[in-house]
């Protein structure tokens, strides 16, 4: 079995600096035998050189600036760019990855080479507790359109430097509005080619006691997801999938105070999937009865999101 080179992007602004050195130290402890780069990517605020983390053999660190637009796209992207890996992993800031991570995912793609990307399991750590959730063998395009499945995580994901890089699925989607569900877009648009395999175990750690970086921001959650189902017309041909999306719309609709749409919304997304919770959640939020936050600290318990 040969061992591709690895490269591990980090694209932070700097506010978490304990939690960065964790997730850095988890990347550079890995028991993979090849090499691993890290790339830390400082988001337009000064570069922290993390001059105090040990490099240990067949391993490497980087910190650069994102010379891209800011965001979390445009950091991941001068990651991408400046990676030598032939394989690319993201990390969040405050995630972890288990020791084995690199080793499993490297196995799973030397069995199934077809594959257009490799994710895992997830522990998830929230209210004090870890709930562990596993992602599906095996994921296609039809399933994304269906479900974002929130299991396949954009830190347990692992691709070719070559398909992000000008190759089949190219950089991440600079254009999302304030970048909101730049990992979905990148997962649909991959699996468009191939289907995406994940191991059975969970191999990083997520940590959900914090608040989330679009919590609050409804505005950028509508530009988001409106782009989404006009960048992807195959939602159309999916009337649960499209439901969920225009759930989550009407949602971020009734949170911002905006009945009329609010409703709107949630009447066109009961229509195709009567089941849809949060198009009921969005009517309650629209009557000015019950705060957004509320429900969502109910979602946050079970480990999942909006």
């Amino acid at each position: 079995m040969s061992f591709p080179t690895i490269s591990a992007v980090i694209a932070t602004i700097g506010s978490r600096p304990e939690l960065l050195r964790t997730a850095v130290r988890s990347i550079m402890e890995q028991d993979y035998p090849g090499d691993i780069e890290v790339i830390v990517v400082f988001d337009h605020v000064e570069i922290d050189t993390l001059s105090d983390i040990q490099v240990p053999q067949n391993r490497t660190l980087k910190t650069i600036p994102n010379e891209r637009p800011q965001g979390l796209a445009g950091g991941r992207n001068s990651g991408i760019l400046a990676a030598s890996g032939e394989l690319i992993g993201f990390c969040d800031d405050d995630d972890y990855w288990y020791k084995n991570k690199i080793s499993r995912q490297v196995q799973l793609w030397a069995e199934h080479p077809q594959a257009i990307a490799i994710s895992s399991g997830i522990t998830i750590r929230t209210a004090g507790e870890d709930v562990q959730r596993l992602a599906p063998q095996r994921a296609t395009f039809t399933d994304f359109l269906q479900s974002r499945i929130t299991e396949i995580h954009p830190s347990a994901m692992l691709y070719r430097k070559e398909d992000l890089n000008g190759g089949k699925i190219g950089l991440v989607d600079e254009q999302l509005p304030s970048a909101y569900g730049e990992d979905y877009d990148l997962l649909l648009r991959a699996t468009q080619h191939a289907d995406i395999l994940s191991v059975q175990d969970p191999l990083i750690l997520v940590l959900w006691d914090r608040p989330s970086f679009f919590a609050g921001k409804w505005q950028s959650m509508v530009d988001g997801l409106t782009y989404l189902l006009q960048k992807f017309p195959e939602f159309e041909q999916q009337p649960r999938g499209l439901a969920r999306i225009s759930g989550q719309v009407a949602f971020a609709y009734a949170a911002l105070g905006n009945s009329q749409q609010a409703r709107r919304w949630a009447k066109a997304t009961l229509s195709r999937d009567i089941t849809q919770l949060r198009a009921w959640a969005a009517y309650i939020v629209s009557t000015g009865l019950v705060k957004p936050q509320v429900l969502l600290d109910l979602v946050q318990k079970t480990g999942r999101g909006l």
